[in-house]
């Protein structure tokens, strides 16, 4: 495998249920992925897996051919970013702060931000749609403010892969789209890749040129979205007949 991150014959668990079971994966430049399942499948848990923030329970994930355990954090850090659900903020800090920690891999141990690292940050809050919120307490936005916040960092930070879950959560269908619509631009360039858990099929259609389907008892399939997103496929993977729609040429599914 020549990908930015693969797997090698990977497993995860989360307690007794296997969400992955000999997994092999190649997550190349120029894609963007999208990974699908019922809810509680562990869909998060894999994300985590592959960003090395818990190990394997079998097998290896590798970045540029080496384990995510052998390389130094703050290395790994500027190629791979990762965007967890949590969005709380519990100690005092700025907007501008919380940006700016997307900016620590690239600095030197105990070295200030520059001026190119400020103005990635202003960039980052205008690509996030939050220009001139730089001054605010982050715990002082709105729930779908703080989503999007949750980007900036990772934007300021500008990894080659970026790992993220649910960004489009709890935001309404508008705001959705200009999330998936910003994530394919940022990361769908020819040097770059994407991985990114959704709930919503229609979502990751608009985005994601492969997909990853996990069915809850191990099995998964992965490839082209254009030959994994069918009916059939669809309606197996979330147990329930969907079926397929077209909305100004674009594919989409809705359940029976």
């Amino acid at each position: 495998m020549s990908g930015l991150l693969t797997t090698r014959r990977l497993d995860v668990r989360v307690g007794t249920t296997t969400v992955c079971s000999e997994l092999r994966l190649e997550i190349a430049a120029g894609t963007c992925w999208g990974i699908l399942g019922r809810s509680g499948i562990g869909k998060t848990t894999l994300l985590h897996t592959l960003a090395g923030l818990r190990p394997p329970d079998g097998g290896e994930v590798l970045w540029r051919g080496r384990r995510l355990d052998r390389w130094p954090r703050r290395e790994l850090a500027r190629g791979l970013g990762v965007v967890i659900q949590h969005d709380d903020y519990p100690f005092p800090i700025t907007v501008r702060d919380a940006v700016l920690a997307g900016r620590h891999p690239h600095l030197h141990r105990w070295q200030a931000e520059q001026a190119e690292d400020l103005e990635s940050a202003r960039a980052a809050l205008q690509a996030a749609g939050l220009p001139g919120l730089e001054a605010r307490p982050a715990d002082s936005l709105s729930g779908g403010e703080r989503r999007r916040l949750a980007l900036a960092p990772l934007l300021a930070q500008d990894p080659q892969l970026a790992l993220l879950d649910e960004p489009a959560n709890h935001l309404d269908p508008g705001q959705q789209l200009a999330v998936v619509d910003l994530l394919r631009r940022r990361f769908g360039a020819a040097d770059r890749a994407l991985v990114v858990v959704l709930h919503d099929v229609n979502l990751a259609l608009r985005c994601c040129t492969h997909l990853l389907l996990l069915f809850g008892n191990g099995a998964a399939r992965s490839g082209e979205a254009a030959s994994l997103a069918t009916a059939t496929t669809l309606g197996e993977l979330y147990g329930h007949p969907m079926a397929p729609v077209s909305a100004d040429g674009r594919p989409g599914f809705l359940p029976r």
